[in-house]
C-alpha cells in the first residue's frame, strides 16, 4: 500500500457537454488519507470523506475507484473486485458530467454521462428506480432506451447512449452502452440515484 496524492483524479473532472481535464474531484481534500489497494483507494475508519446529497445528508465512502486520468466521453471503469454486497446507489453529477455507483459504500462504477440540454433539463434531487427495462423503446421520442432505469412518471431514465460529444438529451441521462449493462445488473427497484449539479455542494 502507498498513501495517494491528491492530484489522483477520482470522478471525472467536466463541464456540461465539454469535459475538462483540470477540474478536482469533490474528494480531493480527503484523498490525501487514501491508500491505494489494487484498483481502488480505500479511507481508513474516521476518516472517511461524506459526499452531500440533495436533501442534506450525507453519505461515507468507503473507497474510490483509482482513476488516474481524466476521462473523456465513452470512457467508463467498473471494478467491483473484493466489494462485499450491499444496498447500491447512484450519484449523477451534472456539473462534471459523471455519474459514479456505490455499493456498501464502496465506489463501483464510473462513466462519463449526456444529460438533458437547456431546453429539456434533467430533473435534480433524488429518485427512487421506479422500473427497470432491459429493451425498451420510447414512446415519445420513438427512440431505443437499452437497459433503461425510470426515475421518473414522465419518463426521465437512465439509459444506454451513445455518448459523445456535442450531444445532449431530452432530459434523460445517457450512459456508454457496456456500463449501462453493469449498472442494470447492479441496480433493483427503488434503489436511489441523487442528481445534483452544484459544484459547491457535491463534497
Amino acid at each position: 500500500m502507498r498513501t495517494a496524492v491528491a492530484f489522483v483524479l477520482v470522478l471525472l473532472m467536466g463541464l456540461v457537454f465539454m469535459p475538462q481535464r483540470d477540474h478536482a474531484s469533490p474528494l480531493d481534500d480527503a484523498m490525501t488519507v487514501a491508500t491505494l489497494e489494487g484498483p481502488r483507494l480505500t479511507y481508513p475508519a474516521g476518516r472517511q470523506p461524506q459526499l452531500l446529497l440533495p436533501d442534506g445528508k450525507r453519505v461515507a465512502v468507503k473507497s474510490l475507484l483509482n482513476i488516474t486520468k481524466p476521462m473523456k466521453f465513452g470512457d467508463f471503469m467498473w471494478n467491483d473486485a473484493g466489494v462485499p454486497p450491499g444496498k447500491s446507489w447512484v450519484r449523477v453529477d451534472l456539473a462534471r458530467q459523471t455519474l459514479s455507483v456505490f455499493r456498501a459504500g464502496h465506489e463501483v462504477g464510473a462513466a462519463v454521462i449526456l444529460y438533458g440540454a437547456d431546453s429539456k433539463q434533467t430533473p435534480r434531487g433524488i429518485f427512487p428506480i421506479l422500473e427497470k427495462a432491459r429493451d425498451h423503446q420510447s414512446s415519445l421520442y420513438d427512440a431505443e432506451m437499452p437497459f433503461m432505469l425510470r426515475l421518473t412518471g414522465d419518463g426521465v431514465a437512465i439509459h444506454a447512449s451513445l455518448v459523445r460529444g456535442g450531444s445532449a438529451t431530452h432530459g434523460c441521462i445517457g450512459v456508454p452502452l457496456e456500463f449501462a449493462r453493469h449498472l442494470f445488473d447492479e441496480v433493483q427497484v427503488d434503489d436511489l440515484v441523487a442528481i445534483i449539479d452544484d459544484k459547491n455542494k457535491a463534497g
